[in-house]
């Protein structure tokens, strides 16, 4: 991490987990957890029912709430779908966008990503951008292509004002909730490769601005190896974010 001139975050996503009575007491003990943890942002992306009851259990704690996902539209017929205003209304500050299971299992392209982001970004919400390449795409050593298509189509028509709202989380589809996790050097490396496509695109300056999460099975056991690289800005934590214990030593690490 680098402190002096970006934001450090750690950020739990919850995908489908946890009922809204469960959600407000888990905040609670992750509260607890923070309380007083400056050094980082936390952030628990919830289920959208979970959402009031979050925001709730979140008021007077350095904890933020997000959503996992937004639908580009701000209204219409768009069945099952939620727009930013209605995040917004229930507390939500931040959206994860792009995570791998949306592309994989609910048919998100990077064209849809863009669209959401955009969308988001214009209704005053911070966007986690998920980008990460599958196993086959790191076998026949195209990683760094495909993260780089995926941020540079996700990013168009942002410009560097928006980009400073905007997180991105590089998550290797290969290490999300397999217990596989990419080697810290594995990890910096592609982190680093995405901070120069946004070098390219914004200049320097912005891109040293900019937080860079690596999400994909960061735990309590490999966090602080993972934090330590100067590109790691925090993490984007799934199973992890459901233990208050582990989520609360992940927080420390980044402290």
């Amino acid at each position: 991490m680098k402190k002096s001139v970006r934001k450090a975050v750690i950020a739990g996503n919850w995908k489908m987990n946890k009922t809204p009575s469960e959600a407000s007491e888990l905040i609670k003990q992750i509260a607890e957890k923070a309380e007083g943890k400056n050094g980082c942002e936390v952030v628990l992306c919830v289920p959208f029912v979970d959402l009031c009851a979050a925001s709730d259990a979140a008021k007077g704690t350095n904890v933020k709430i997000g959503a996992q996902n937004v639908h580009f539209e701000e209204k219409g017929a768009f069945t099952g779908e939620i727009s930013v205003s209605m995040l917004k209304e229930v507390g939500a500050e931040y959206v994860i966008i792009g995570h791998s299971e949306r592309r994989q299992y609910f048919g998100e392209s990077n064209e849809t990503v863009n669209k959401r982001v955009k969308a988001a970004l214009a209704g005053g919400l911070k966007v986690i951008l998920c980008v990460g390449e599958t196993l086959d795409e790191r076998e026949k050593g195209i990683t760094g292509e495909t993260v780089s298509v995926q941020t540079k189509i996700a990013l168009l028509d942002v410009d560097s004002e928006a980009l400073k709202n905007v997180i991105i989380a590089y998550e290797p589809v290969w290490a999300i909730g397999t217990g596989k996790t990419a080697t810290a050097d594995q990890a910096q490396e592609v982190c680093a490769k995405i901070r120069e496509v946004l070098a390219d695109k914004y200049g320097n300056d912005a891109a040293e601005a900019t937080t860079i999460q690596y999400g994909g099975s960061m735990n309590a056991a490999n966090a602080a190896e993972l934090l330590a690289k100067v590109d790691i800005d925090g993490g984007l934590i799934g199973g992890a974010s459901l233990k208050s214990e582990d989520f609360g030593v992940i927080i420390d690490a980044a402290q």
